[in-house]
């Protein structure tokens, strides 16, 4: 066989070697469709056209809403890791569990869920949760491997749980990839699929891997009590001031879930605008902190849930010929409302400029939001090279051929993305391998959001299995130095298998990801 027909195969394995030597993800997958571009047309079997969509593309993805979601989701996330929301969550659910066996596992737990829920950022979670949880545990007699395990995993909870990165960038690729495999159907009245529906078939697999890892952690208290050694109370704190305290540090994050994914589940807005909402909301918890801006904030926040609530009952339109008294007094309230954000929103900006707190998230956040958008430029060149190759062909053939149908391909699917979590970033795999997978598999008839959720959770085991691990990497950084390399792969090795388990039961059970959004958006 001729070399011009392995072109796509040689292609997507140097694209792959190259990365694992450490090569910058965006400038391989670029140079590597550049080379294999020129070396198709050498050999006649590649059409230099492909290149000149290229453009179209890039400007796609710079003007595409869905992604405006990004940046202002990761500017929240880091913004909420720097208002010490976390510090204060982990000490009052410490104190609150702690008197239980296993309880500062299960505190570390239910603080990942809270901070996934309102951060996204498995980096910012794990460190946060490594430098604070991880010498207490280990001082209070757990096992090492036990606290590590747990801390990384609870961490990595934030790619499950929306709001997050990896279905905000998942729902965008999943939603061209269920146009592509319509349209090769010969369906032109397309059906959609929106970051929304991702985001509503992910709150239960999340909530149900939290109950696993809960329900683990429990297990290894029972059956080994040395592993999950209990707490001493603190003697000088009442019950009522624990519940106290504790209901003080979880009101800002609740509130700001709730504004955020509530606006977004109850049709209030999309995730864009959900996004802004979640960003203003950490700007506002940012600036609560500190006594000056205090008071202007609490009155902003409850502007800006006035206002959400106001806006889902009324049509607040200006535009309109005809607007009764009604919505008259409501628009002139809107006003009042927006008003008191922008002063609390305004008072709090001016706080953090002062710290330096505010030039530190920007910063942050730009160098993020700059390097998933030149992966997306790279991926974008890469798939259209791919594709110009036949690559496109050559993956339906291999899934197509499969023994067991649309089941088979998933299982094979599901396998290839497991081992490639070992050594590739999750961006890269979402980027690069699912618009190559996903039209075939939905051609087959497998439900987009079942099969983005599925794909979801096994990237989310790539940030716990070594080498490449993220996680580890993170945990690694901020470890106490008596903790070894060998005793965070240990610990994390459980909970890898407890994401597999998770895998499984939601693919014996697809309900668990299709229900909610089919009952909430129908």
């Amino acid at each position: 066989m001729a070399i011009s027909e392995w072109l796509d195969i040689l292609m997507f394995a140097v694209a792959c070697g190259a990365l694992l030597c450490g090569f910058p993800v965006a400038f391989t997958l670029a140079g590597v469709a550049l080379i294999f571009g020129l070396l198709g047309m050498w050999f006649d079997v590649f059409d230099f056209g492909f290149m000149a969509v290229l453009p179209q593309r890039i400007y796609g993805n710079m003007t595409n809403e869905v992604l405006m979601a990004v940046p202002l989701f990761i500017f929240m996330g880091t913004m909420l890791e720097r208002s010490r929301v976390a510090e204060e969550l982990l000490e009052n659910m410490a104190r609150l569990f702690g008197s239980l066996r296993g309880g500062l596992g299960f505190s570390v737990s239910i603080v990942g869920a809270l901070l996934a829920a309102s951060t996204g950022i498995v980096g910012a979670t794990v460190v946060t949760m490594g430098l604070l949880s991880l010498p207490t545990m280990v001082r209070r007699g757990y096992d090492p491997s036990l606290a590590c395990g747990s801390i990384a995993a609870a961490g990595t909870l934030g790619q499950i749980i929306p709001p997050s990165i990896v279905l905000v960038l998942l729902g965008d690729t999943m939603s061209n990839a269920y146009a592509d495999a319509q349209r090769a159907q010969g369906i032109f009245a397309l059906d959609t699929i929106s970051v929304g529906d991702l985001f509503a078939g992910a709150i239960i697999p999340g909530l149900m891997l939290v109950g696993f890892y809960i329900a683990y952690q429990a297990w290894r208290a029972y059956s080994d009590p040395a592993s999950s050694p209990t707490m001493p109370p603190e003697d000088h704190l009442t019950r009522k001031e624990l519940y106290s305290r504790t209901l003080r540090a979880l009101i800002p994050p609740v509130t700001l879930i709730i504004s955020v994914m509530g606006s977004i589940l109850a049709g209030i807005a999309t995730p864009t605008e959900a996004a802004a909402v979640g960003a203003v909301g950490a700007i506002l918890l940012a600036g609560e902190r500190h006594e000056r801006t205090r008071r202007a904030v609490r009155i902003a926040a409850l502007a800006l849930v006035a206002l959400l609530i106001e806006t889902s009952f009324m049509d607040l339109r200006t535009s309109r010929n005809n607007i009764g008294i009604i919505d008259t007094i409501g628009i002139a309230a809107a006003f009042v409302f927006c008003a008191a954000i922008a002063w609390g929103l305004l008072a709090s900006l001016v706080q953090l400029a002062r710290q330096g707190t505010l030039q530190e998230v920007s910063q942050s956040t730009a160098r993020v939001t700059s390097m998933v958008f030149i992966i997306l430029i790279g991926a974008a060149l890469f798939s259209l090279v791919f594709r110009g190759l036949g690559g496109d062909t050559t993956v339906e053939h291999f899934l197509t051929n499969m023994p067991g149908g649309a089941v088979g391909a998933m299982i094979t699917v599901m396998a290839i993305m497991f081992l490639l979590g070992f050594f590739l970033d999750f961006i890269e795999i979402v980027f690069v391998v699912v618009p190559l997978v996903a039209p075939v598999l939905l051609q087959m008839g497998i439900d987009p959001i079942w099969l983005g959720i599925m794909m979801a959770i096994n990237l989310q085991t790539s940030f716990l299995t070594p080498p490449f691990g993220f996680a580890l990497f993170y945990l690694r950084g901020v470890a106490p130095e008596t903790i070894r390399t060998a005793q965070i792969y240990r610990g994390v090795v459980p909970f890898v298998i407890i994401q597999i388990f998770a895998l499984i039961v939601i693919a014996l059970v697809p309900g668990l990801a299709t229900w909610l959004p089919h009952l909430i958006f129908g």
